[in-house]
């Protein structure tokens, strides 16, 4: 005896299956490596914005003090400036700030954790507002503008 089925041809075949899981493994592999620049983009941003506030908040300490510095001709700057990037959480970026004896700073975000190999280096901001990338990693095509990018 033969059994007939009511409902023949319904479903996907695996050569239609396997159609569709290339055609999704395709656009990941295009739409990954963009989503992860974004996100690097974004903490990049981020140390950028703490690198200008931090350098706002260095500002009014002179505009309060007549200098940078905690103490009269020395070299050591108030902890008034963020010292990581995010606050909480995975550190991106760590800030540090050097000062000299003749009134000018210089703030550093120094890439750690999962930015540690990203094409831009760190970023350097001094009292005068001159942007630069520091330690940037051979081959990187990347140009302060490119990285400073707001």
């Amino acid at each position: 005896m033969r059994r007939t089925y009511l409902h023949r041809g319904l479903g996907f075949s695996l050569v239609e299956l396997m159609i569709t899981v290339a055609i999704i493994g395709i656009l990941a592999a295009i739409a990954y490596p963009s989503y992860q620049e974004q996100i690097a983009k974004s903490r990049r941003n981020e140390a950028t914005n703490a690198l200008f506030s931090s350098a706002q908040a260095l500002e009014r300490f002179y505009s309060a003090n007549g200098r940078y510095t905690a103490a009269s001709g020395g070299t050591t700057l108030p902890a008034v400036f963020v010292t990581k990037v995010p606050d909480n959480g995975a550190t991106y970026y760590t800030i540090a700030a050097t000062a000299a004896a003749n009134n000018t700073f210089t703030l550093k975000a120094t890439r750690s954790g999962v930015m540690l190999g990203d094409a831009c280096g760190n970023f350097s901001l001094d009292e005068t507002g001159q942007l630069a990338l520091l330690d940037k990693p051979s081959g990187s095509s990347k140009t302060v503008a490119d990285c400073w990018r707001r």
